[in-house]
């Protein structure tokens, strides 16, 4: 169990609250999906409503510990301001003259957003003294960012050594999280059914292994499918594949095969020379991809058989999209798949990322039981592993 924020006293103090504000943006910054800056709100209402002084911060994309204006929160902070229906500061830096000046002065039910914090190297290298500088600003420590609990990053977790355990809680997005994730994994439905796709193998293949004795069925899509067709042997063109992973894509297929689970992976593609709007496209089964061109989402075949694999399912699991989804061309697949698992009559969990993007843009996002708004933090807590950012907020058992 985790320590919650109702759990510690934050009458009257300064509160730091670690955000995921990662939200998409078209090329004009606005904002497509408002749904991580909406999901913190009720963590912020609270504190406001126990009279607090409240510094939030939050990260953006990747701009590599260097000030780059298309990854500036100045869009977050527009859109935090509506949400809360109050007056929230912003500052021009994280550990700058402008953020310290603007801290200290802050009143009680006052909100400060802090610049976006990976415009800092420290924050990355998870430098204690960056983490100190942060700490700094507050009595009192929040994490309500679940999709970067994965990352041992100094606003996630070297920030938590200048706290303790009277000082420093989840929020109640990670709370809720955290029970979600444990919970599905405990005692889920059957037949339990893992959608998972996404470009690349490696960040998902000891969750695919993690998964294999705890599902079904498990329905393979996206980028990462051509690992797998290639290792079987298949002549996959230019698609996106991983070499060096073919020997462990063997081995979750040998594996699934002696558990009995079933697997499915894409038996048709939309193929194109080039990813891009433009570009002619075929559509063709994995076997008859012409040299020099790359599947970039699901074919209609296996958009109708995944479909029919759901049919009896009663959770389903899905992380990664089909295709390139963002591309219009090559996002059928994945709007097919959100589709049906959000028709499906089970218990269905999104992956945050790029799942939930998909989701939001196909309409789906009502209708799907629970949208997590971490893709990598969630697929970890399947393997087991104990995150960073949680590691320092749970409550130790008495014996």
């Amino acid at each position: 169990m985790i320590r919650s924020i109702r759990d510690i006293d934050i009458e009257e103090k300064r509160v730091f609250i670690r955000c995921d504000f990662n939200v998409p943006l078209d090329e004009f910054m606005n904002i497509t999906d408002d749904r991580r800056i909406r999901s913190a709100i009720q963590t912020i209402r609270y504190c406001l409503d126990h009279h607090c002084t409240v510094i939030v911060a939050s990260h953006l994309d990747r701009p590599n510990g260097v000030f780059e204006a298309k990854y500036s929160l100045d869009p977050i902070f527009k859109r935090l301001t509506r949400l809360l229906s109050c007056e929230v500061k912003f500052a021009s830096d994280v550990i700058g003259l402008d953020a310290k000046e603007k801290a200290a002065s802050l009143q009680k039910g006052e909100v400060l957003l802090l610049e976006n914090l990976r415009f800092e190297k420290g924050e990355i290298k998870n430098d204690p003294e960056f983490a100190k500088e942060l700490a700094s600003y507050a009595e009192i420590y929040i994490n309500d960012a679940f999709g970067v609990c994965h990352r041992a990053h100094a606003s996630v977790e070297a920030i938590t050594k200048y706290f303790n355990t009277n000082t420093s809680a989840a929020g109640f997005l990670l709370q809720k999280e955290v029970s979600f994730s444990k919970n599905l994994l405990k005692a889920p439905t059957r037949p339990f059914v893992a959608v998972v796709g996404g470009s690349k193998v490696s960040g998902k293949l000891q969750a695919l292994i993690n998964l294999l004795p705890r599902i079904d069925k498990l329905i393979i899509g996206g980028g990462m499918a051509f690992t797998f067709l290639k290792a079987q042997g298949l002549d996959i063109g230019n698609s996106l594949v991983e070499d060096d992973l073919m020997p462990e894509a063997l081995k979750v297929l040998d594996k699934a095969k002696e558990l009995g689970v079933k697997l499915y992976l894409p038996v048709d593609v939309v193929a194109a020379q080039t990813c891009s709007q433009d570009s002619t496209i075929k559509f063709v089964t994995t076997q008859e991809i012409p040299k020099g061109w790359m599947g970039l989402d699901i074919g209609p075949a296996t958009s109708r058989m995944f479909r029919e694999a759901l049919n009896d399912a009663q959770t389903i699991l899905w992380n990664g999209p089909m295709g390139v989804f963002e591309l219009e061309k090559f996002a059928k697949g994945s709007h097919k798949m959100s589709h049906a698992i959000s028709e499906a009559h089970a218990t269905t969990v999104v992956g945050g990322g790029d799942t939930a993007d998909v989701v939001a843009r196909a309409g789906d996002a009502d209708e799907m039981t629970f949208i997590s708004t971490g893709g990598g933090a969630s697929l970890e807590l399947i393997e087991g592993k104990e995150l960073p950012g949680v590691r320092p907020l749970y409550i130790k058992e008495v014996d």
